[in-house]
């Protein structure tokens, strides 16, 4: 058996080149005269190809199976050319072409010129007329379609994809399938026209047969007028007999793959049994149909037994249909009864999906592409832009309507749990006001979800006036997206779990093994790094630069393993990134200061455990910081800037935990943060 296989793939590592070789020889055959002994090998190899290349399109299950078949269409057109150009030259030179052709013309057509030239007209109409043309037409309207539908095809499978009903690897599959039969269909529909050049290049090579042989053998060969014609129109006919049945064969073998668009996973006769033959009713009826017609006078012997053929047939389809819908309620009746003595599993209710949408029923045509919906696509949009901003790769979001919410309600989960949601008007429009607008529109007044910020429902006749009024205007999918988009961010640590960064280090490794090696297990374990790194984005700082990340870990892991501290390493190194999107395009940074006291006093109240840090301020201190604090923030938010802290760097995680709950977008940057040339303008002082 091994040896069997070791010659087969010696034989399959060389098929380029004998490809190639056959290739050239079809291409020499039309110059170079052959053997009549040879062209009787070649004309059979023609026969069995298109033998093989009709089968194969029988029995394949799907179109693309079949990929080579223009290629292969395109050879066997050349190679019967080539074969018909060989043997018109030696049915002038010699008028002998071999034995096929002989045979051909006296077996095949009984030694009758007339009834040879009458039978080939014949095949020529039925491949030129009805095979070629129709498949011709069927190629075209297959690759047309193919190509029109090839938007909405990609499109649900990013739906599926987003909703988590495939992996990245089949949606990869998918795509790759929808571009190989669209390539598939296109390639079809110019190989098509192969098939009706050769037809139309079989009559005009029969007539020139004819003609030519005619005057030859009555001009050259001194034949009386009937040798001639009997003698060439013979071999003539034959030829184009031995030429024809391969094409027909090849045409049909067309016909057959291009109408197959819309085949399941099954053969071609298995499909045609499965879908004619399966209905006793539709048999019985022919049955009758039948028999009627032998009783109203047509003749009654051959019509009768194709009434008792299909007769019989429904009958023992009938009865085959039976035993399978008993043996069908035997088998339900034993799962029914395995399924309640087997104790049940609950291991599929644990499923818990990272990230969901629930809607109600009034916000489903937001998702469905068919009514103009958008959501899957701007949610795919989400994705990249997370993976580009944060570092992050999102776990597929999971769409699902729930008819307990209100009808133009959304939630967004996380881990199961809702997290955040908001309520939309699908027919209007939210427009939102920079707050310099004195002239307002008339609208249903309402709060943008994401920012909280003021706003109104408007009409889509009031859309424009609102835009030129300086109102940013925006469609409920909009809305949600730029929701889901912050609600990510605000909970990017929360979402990414040791898996996730697991799957970031794989990546990592491919191109820098070295630092990851180094890293992991050896200083820090996998869920410390997932704590570093979750720590970053609690904060909105991007981990896409992650080898960095990786040598600050590892220059500082052999240290200290005080998570905190690492963090603080990290944002040091990262100063870059962190810095650049608060800064002015004058490179001013403005932000509140804390007193020296107060780092003092934080500094101070820092206690230091096996399990990490934490600080421990008098209460009356800390009411005092947060109330001129909150007043210090309110202050610069009034004016139009975004609050900014800056901190030294032994206060600054310390203070950001202390105020994370009474401010939680507040910035806290440190002195160490800061590039070079950043002009730090400040804007008061934090103190007690």
């Amino acid at each position: 058996m091994a040896a069997q296989q070791i010659a087969a793939d010696r034989w399959f590592k060389y098929t380029d080149i004998i490809v190639a070789s056959a290739v050239i020889g079809m291409v020499i055959l039309m110059v170079i005269p052959i053997p009549t002994f040879l062209l009787d090998i070649l004309l059979t190899i023609n026969i069995t190809f298109s033998l093989i290349i009709i089968l194969v399109t029988i029995y394949n299950n799907r179109p693309l199976q079949f990929s080579s078949f223009p290629s292969l269409l395109l050879i066997m057109t050349i190679f019967r050319l080539s074969l018909n150009v060989s043997s018109t030259r030696l049915i002038l030179l010699d008028g002998y072409a071999g034995q096929i052709i002989e045979q051909f013309g006296m077996f095949v057509i009984g030694g009758n010129p007339v009834v040879g030239f009458v039978i080939f007209l014949i095949l020529v109409a039925i491949q030129f007329i009805v095979i070629t043309r129709g498949a011709e037409r069927v190629a075209e309207v297959a690759a047309r379609f193919t190509l029109d539908a090839m938007p909405g095809k990609q499109m649900a499978i990013d739906a599926d994809l987003n909703a988590g009903l495939i992996t990245e690897r089949e949606a990869i599959e998918r795509r790759d399938n929808i571009q190989r039969e669209a390539d598939f269909y296109g390639a079809m529909d110019g190989a098509s026209k192969f098939v009706k050049g050769d037809a139309i290049a079989g009559i005009v090579i029969v007539i020139i047969n004819v003609i030519g042989g005619f005057a030859i053998g009555v001009l050259q060969r001194k034949l009386t007028l009937g040798e001639s014609i009997n003698l060439y129109t013979i071999l003539t006919v034959g030829d184009g007999l031995v030429s024809q049945i391969p094409a027909l064969l090849i045409s049909t073998a067309t016909g057959i793959t291009v109408t197959r668009a819309a085949s399941s996973d099954e053969n071609l006769g298995q499909e045609m049994s499965s879908q004619l033959l399966t209905r006793p009713r539709v048999l019985a009826v022919a049955s009758g149909a039948l028999v009627l017609l032998a009783v109203l006078g047509l003749p009654k012997v051959p019509f009768l037994i194709m009434a008792g053929i299909a007769g019989a047939g429904s009958y023992a389809m009938k009865q085959i249909q039976k035993e399978q819908q008993v043996r069908r309620e035997e088998m339900e009746q034993e799962v029914e009864v395995e399924e309640i003595k087997k104790p049940e599993n609950v291991v599929s209710l644990l499923q818990v999906d990272v990230l969901e949408i629930e809607m109600g029923y009034s916000l489903i045509p937001l998702v469905d592409t068919n009514q103009g919906g958008d959501l899957l696509d701007r949610v795919v949009m989400i994705r990249r832009q997370c993976a580009l901003e944060l570092g992050v790769v999102l776990p597929p979001i999971r769409m699902r309507d729930n008819m307990q919410l209100k009808p133009s309600s959304y939630v967004f989960k996380i881990k199961g749990v809702e997290t955040a949601g908001g309520e939309l008007m699908p027919d209007h429009y939210l427009a939102m006001s920079s707050g310099l607008i004195e002239d307002g529109i008339k609208g249903i007044d309402t709060v943008e979800p994401a920012f909280g910020l003021p706003a109104k429902w408007i009409s889509a006749s009031q859309r424009e006036q609102a835009e030129l009024a300086g109102y940013t205007v925006v469609d409920p999918s909009s809305v949600i997206a730029t929701h889901l988009t912050e609600t990510v961010k605000s909970h990017a640590h929360e979402i990414l779990g040791r898996q996730d960064v697991q799957n970031l280090l794989d990546n990592t490794k491919k191109t820098h093994p070295a630092v990851v090696e180094e890293l992991v297990p050896g200083l820090l374990t996998l869920g410390e790094v997932q704590k570093v790194l979750a720590g970053l984005l609690r904060e909105r700082v991007s981990i896409r630069d992650l080898v960095t990340i990786l040598e600050v870990l590892a220059d500082h892991a052999p240290a200290t393993k005080d998570i905190d501290i690492l963090i603080e390493y990290v944002r040091q190194a990262l100063a870059r990134n962190i810095i650049r999107q608060y800064v002015d395009s004058g490179n001013n940074l403005y932000a509140l200061t804390l007193d020296p006291n107060i780092e003092q006093v934080i500094r101070d109240s820092v206690q230091h455990t096996d399990h990490g840090s934490y600080v421990a301020i008098d209460p009356d201190k800390a009411q005092q910081v947060f109330m001129n604090l909150s007043s210090q923030v309110e202050r610069v938010a009034e004016s139009g800037r975004q609050p900014i802290v800056l901190c030294a760097p032994v206060v600054r995680i310390y203070f950001k935990k202390l105020t994370e709950k009474l401010i939680p977008g507040l910035v806290v940057l440190s002195y160490n943060e800061l590039e070079s040339g950043v002009n730090v303008q400040s804007l008061g002082v934090v103190n007690i």
